[in-house]
């Protein structure tokens, strides 16, 4: 008698496809909740907090503009700022680019391109 065995599919199987998302991950501690609240109001913006981060995870294009964040925090405009913000990033995911006033995360290169000076015309 013959038994035939099959293995279920991987749930963490690779998948190269596109999934047109970015976000990042925030230590769980008090600048970071703030950071998280003010992003979750976002349409394109879904939070989980998890006991040591909240993951933070957009659709598409998300950005962190420093001054919504200070005020949140109740500072002046200029106390929240990149240093501030990678310090309470763990890690992200996409294409982030960094301005005077804000950090943008988008999903897809092409995206990134007019911050980074790509020309994406073919020649």
């Amino acid at each position: 008698m013959s038994t035939t065995f099959t293995t279920a599919e991987s749930p963490f199987k690779s998948d190269n496809t596109a999934s047109n998302r970015c976000g990042f991950t925030l230590m769980n501690n008090q600048v970071g909740e703030v950071v998280a609240e003010v992003m979750g109001q976002l349409d394109n913006v879904t939070l989980t907090p998890l006991p040591s981060m909240i993951r933070v995870d957009a659709v598409g294009k998300m950005e962190v503009v420093y001054d919504e964040i200070s005020e949140a925090l109740g500072e002046e405009p200029g106390y929240f700022d990149q240093a501030e913000f990678e310090e309470n990033m763990s890690t992200h995911y996409g294409r982030m680019i960094h301005t005077d006033d804000r950090t943008i995360l988008v999903a897809n290169p092409e995206d990134a391109a007019e911050y980074l000076g790509f020309d994406l015309t073919a020649v």
